[in-house]
């Protein structure tokens, strides 16, 4: 699937079952409250957190849940750049571009990233 399609299909759920988009700004809360559960995955499994043993996602040291996390962030993204009419497509395409222009030497030079 690619991004437009993505944007697409989470569009037609929308319309679908969603009745419509909760409003940007709320949208916005859900996006941050989302990125807050990923990291607490993250912090569980890849960090110095234990996880809960009343936490069943801790099961498969959090595995499901991470993938589970990270795709509940990208419908929330999505959501967002149809209701305020970002193509995300020519978005990354035209932040991979600059990246590439202002980085292409910077991270090769990094002697914090050389192993």
């Amino acid at each position: 699937m690619t991004l437009k399609e993505a944007q697409q299909a989470v569009d037609q759920w929308i319309k679908t079952y969603g009745v419509r988009y909760f409003t940007e700004l709320t949208n916005m809360a859900v996006l941050t409250e989302e990125v807050g559960e990923l990291a607490r995955v993250i912090a569980r499994r890849y960090g110095d957190q234990s996880w809960k043993t009343s936490d069943p996602r801790g099961t498969d040291n959090g595995k499901a849940a991470l993938g589970e996390e990270m795709a509940d962030v990208l419908w929330v993204l999505l959501c967002l750049a149809n209701q305020t009419g970002v193509d995300l497509t020519e978005e990354l395409k035209k932040s991979i571009e600059k990246k590439t222009k202002r980085d292409a030497e910077r991270h090769k030079n990094n002697g914090k990233l050389k192993e």
